[in-house]
């Protein structure tokens, strides 16, 4: 007998763990940062999937039984395509923040709920409507000005961190892809597992010695990503995601203070006017999902 539990709704609960989740995940920016200039992106990200699989494997046997039923999919290419997208995209991601920087990287970043609503209709075959292509070409003004092209301080490498946006836009439809036939769970199990195995291929070779006090960064930084996926989860059972989703956009706060402070990094005033100009458009696009939600109803 399956036993299904009802979910709560508290809003206020909600936008508390997200912003506290938000929080784990720009600390958890930093630490990604120092340790890849310190070794390498690739053993960094690879050491963080080993605790994410290990973390991943436990919940699956605490919620399904075993770890064959938390594996349990019709699916497994779609799964694994996946897997390897995320993986991918936070290399890409991190490599960004080492040579462009946590503010800069992380407000091009933002244009990703744009990035999930343009790339909505070819991956999932959803309408999106004149207003919310109207928001997507708004947004997207908002990066020019960041980019900030035709001028002397252009810099292309912020084409890196638009990659890593682009690649998670379409890890998330593909989630939500996968999501019409299996669990939450399963493909949390499988992304967890899948990455740990991508990365231990392509980080082994690349293993460096590390100091002492960085190996103890690196164990903050995995249970760091342990604790913020389970906040995360925790957040989405008390709280819808419509109300929850535009307060993930703190993250953009927290880490460019992270980025100023710790890594004497420099905000410049276009970074902040296209930013903003890039938030506002992508809560739009996230309330006009809400709205196209409701009229479809259940």
């Amino acid at each position: 007998m399956t036993v299904v539990l009802a979910q709560r709704n508290d809003p206020r609960l909600g936008i508390a763990l997200m912003a506290l989740t938000s929080l784990i995940f720009s600390a958890q920016d930093g630490i990604s940062r120092h340790l890849a200039e310190a070794t390498n992106v690739y053993m960094v990200v690879m050491i963080r999937f080993w605790f994410f699989a290990g973390f991943v494997i436990l919940l699956g046997r605490a919620q399904q039984g075993s770890v064959r039923a938390a594996a349990a999919t019709s699916q497994p290419l779609l799964q694994i395509v996946r897997a390897v997208l995320l993986v991918a995209e936070i290399c890409v991601t991190i490599y960004a923040f080492t040579v462009l920087g946590l503010a800069q990287s992380h407000a091009l970043f933002a244009a990703c709920p744009l990035l999930i609503a343009a790339f909505s209709g070819p991956v999932l075959g959803e309408r999106v409507g004149w207003r919310r292509w109207t928001a997507i070409g708004v947004g997207f003004l908002g990066i020019l000005v960041i980019l900030r092209p035709g001028v002397a301080v252009f810099d292309p490498r912020g084409f890196i961190a638009l990659a890593g946006a682009a690649m998670f836009a379409l890890y998330s439809l593909l989630t939500r892809l996968a999501g019409r036939r299996d669990s939450a769970a399963t493909s949390f199990f499988w992304t967890g597992t899948v990455g740990a195995v991508a990365m231990t291929a392509i980080g082994l070779p690349m293993w460096e010695p590390m100091s002492g006090p960085d190996w103890a960064l690196m164990l903050l930084l995995c249970g760091m990503g342990v604790t913020g996926h389970w906040l995360l989860i925790k957040t989405y059972e008390v709280a819808e995601a419509a109300i929850v989703q535009p307060f993930a956009y703190m993250q953009l706060v927290f880490v460019t203070i992270i980025g100023v402070t710790v890594f004497d990094e420099t905000l410049h005033t276009t970074t902040v006017i296209g930013a903003s100009i890039v938030v506002a458009a992508g809560l739009f696009t996230l309330w006009r999902e809400r709205v196209r939600r409701l009229r479809e109803g259940p």
